[in-house]
């Protein structure tokens, strides 16, 4: 990957962060939203493990067949990062490319514990902010990452709609 394609995917990523802030995000909305991801996940016959989070808890999870607890591991390692930096796995990792900087070494944090891979995104609350986050892992890492933010907008533009 070029420098420029590598500065136009974290440009692209870091629209899809400013973009993806809802009106609203409780329990029922993640079990909801969650369950989506699932359906569509399994029509595609992707193999992938499911996970939302309010606050520090699992408010919905799922793996779907292929998927294994290596998933299960990777999608808490992603999910500590989007918490820690309030953004997206993936936005954190190609920042710190961008920089010419290796987030495992460059973090100072844990890499057993924490992955800036993409498939993390944060679950931001418009004039609150993020409260928590909605994330898969079993594909490559842009693959993950675009599935969150397909279903995330989606999400998004129902909720705008019965907002409004």
């Amino acid at each position: 990957m070029t420098d420029s394609d590598a500065n136009a995917l974290l440009a692209r990523v870091e629209a899809e962060e400013a973009e993806l802030v809802l009106p609203r995000f409780d329990v029922t909305d993640a079990w909801t939203l969650g369950s989506r991801m699932r359906e569509a996940a399994a029509a595609a016959g992707l193999p992938i493990a499911i996970g939302i989070t309010l606050g520090e808890a699992r408010a919905f999870h799922t793996a779907l067949p292929g998927s294994s607890a290596d998933n299960d591991g990777w999608l808490d390692r992603k999910t500590r990062v989007a918490r820690r930096y309030g953004r997206s796995s993936f936005g954190v990792g190609l920042s710190f490319r961008a920089i010419g900087k290796d987030f495992d070494t460059s973090a100072r944090l844990d890499p057993t514990l924490f992955a800036a891979h993409g498939g993390v995104f944060p679950i931001t609350i418009e004039g609150v902010g993020v409260v928590g986050t909605v994330g898969v892992s079993g594909l490559p890492q842009a693959d993950d990452h675009a599935f969150v933010v397909e279903h995330l907008r989606a999400w998004r533009a129902a909720a705008t709609r019965n907002v409004s």
